[in-house]
């Protein structure tokens, strides 16, 4: 589901359109999407419904669409946080982004939105990623609280 590949630290982004494009871009690159454009609507569409900004600097933003073809996970940690119009007004210096095939947008991503969601809940989780200073942490921490430990 995440892979050092679609993690990345030390992000310099400024702000939230140039981390979807960025996300969508990489997407595409890295062949688990056909298109770029059609990615980066998907992430506009839903943050058109809701900001995907939560509290304590930690965004999800989700993309569903057919372009998309297997679903995944990738984490940008920000060298300088970025507004993102949270649900507590705190700028944004993690992201953590769903890309979900379309045909699986009532299945694997409501799982997949619901451990993300169960994980910034959990304080030990929120600074272990905020500690992390390599890929390999990041994809340690996701792992460790994604399998529910």
């Amino acid at each position: 589901m995440i892979t050092e590949e679609y993690i990345f630290v030390d992000s310099l982004l400024k702000n939230k359109a140039e981390a979807l494009s960025f996300l969508a871009k990489e997407s595409k690159r890295q062949g688990d999407a056909t298109n770029v454009s059609e990615v980066e609507a998907a992430f506009i569409l839903r943050e058109e419904q809701g900001s995907t900004g939560m509290m304590d600097g930690f965004a999800i933003p989700h993309a569903k669409s057919s372009v998309i073809r297997r679903p995944f996970i990738s984490v940008i940690k920000l060298r300088e946080a970025i507004d993102w119009d949270s649900l507590d007004g705190q700028k944004i210096h993690t992201i953590i982004a769903m890309f979900i095939p379309e045909n699986e947008a009532g299945t694997t991503h409501l799982t997949i939105l619901s451990q993300v969601a169960r994980m910034l809940m959990k304080e030990e989780f929120k600074k272990a990623i905020q500690a992390a200073t390599s890929k390999t942490a990041v994809l340690q921490a996701m792992n460790q609280y994604l399998e529910g430990n």
